[in-house]
């Protein structure tokens, strides 16, 4: 017997991970934060199954449907919001699996600030504007951020932002990384992105608090901050440059061939 914590994906059902779907469609358990889980994507599991919204459960109360399902020797889905790893609540489950010695796999999906940037169509990390994305969000009623990892620090970067679970902290983030940015920095705010009710609003760090009230949106967004949007000007990168060469592409020897030719 194994609980299999799948990452579902950022919302549209077709994007969970094959493997994924095919956990839930033969595991006689399945146990899902139903309020980021799509209902098609549990609706896949075995005619029979024990179905459970994990949404107005304790701790104690999953783990005790787990134990259970151990002690029938039935394997459970345990199903979570775009990739488990990231604001996934798994450790704290994983922990009391350890104490009560019941085995447990991961099974990755595609995170949240991916399934955005996709529908965007854009790269979080263009050549010379930025190359580093960090993945973060502000202190909450669930858990407070460390000092060290306050916005005012992590802002110095000027990295693309992908700031989780702070929409209703948009006065700190504009506090917090305007000096760094500037007021004309562009945000790109999605409301559940890849669902069918997805939102997207484009707006910069001045006026990104007057349109989210405007646009009513009180929970499940995702905050982008960076230069990248809707960045034109950039340099090519050197990967597939014809005089660039690398191991696969090796530009000298080709410049040989052809001038023997």
């Amino acid at each position: 017997m194994t609980v299999y914590f799948i990452g579902a994906g950022p919302g549209a059902a077709d994007l969970i991970t094959l493997r994924g779907q095919r956990l839930i469609e033969r595991c006689p358990v399945c146990l899902y934060a139903g309020s980021l889980v799509p209902a098609e994507i549990v609706a896949a599991a075995p005619e029979g199954a024990l179905v459970r919204d994990t949404a107005p459960m304790h701790l104690d109360d999953i783990v005790a449907e787990m134990a259970a399902a151990h002690a029938r020797g039935e394997d459970v889905a345990r199903v979570h919001s775009g990739d488990p790893s990231i604001y996934g609540a798994i450790a704290e489950q994983m922990r009391r699996l350890d104490a009560l010695d019941i085995p447990y796999e991961v099974v990755p999906g595609v995170p949240a600030f991916a399934g955005a940037a996709a529908r965007l169509a854009t790269e979080l990390t263009l050549p010379e504007i930025s190359q580093t994305v960090i993945i973060t969000r502000t202190s909450g009623k669930a858990s407070a951020v460390p000092d060290s990892e306050r916005l005012e620090l992590l802002g110095a970067s000027k990295a693309t932002l992908a700031i989780h679970l702070s929409i209703r902290n948009l006065a700190y983030v504009e506090e917090a990384l305007t000096p760094h940015y500037g007021e004309d920095c562009p945000v790109v705010i999605i409301y559940r992105a890849t669902w069918p009710d997805e939102e997207v609003i484009v707006t910069t760090l001045k006026e990104m608090r007057s349109r989210v009230r405007e646009e009513k949106i009180t929970r499940t967004a995702l905050i982008f901050v960076g230069h990248v949007f809707g960045a034109t000007q950039f340099r090519d990168s050197r990967l597939y440059d014809a005089h660039f060469s690398h191991v696969l592409r090796n530009a000298g020897k080709k410049k040989l061939r052809e001038t023997a030719g």
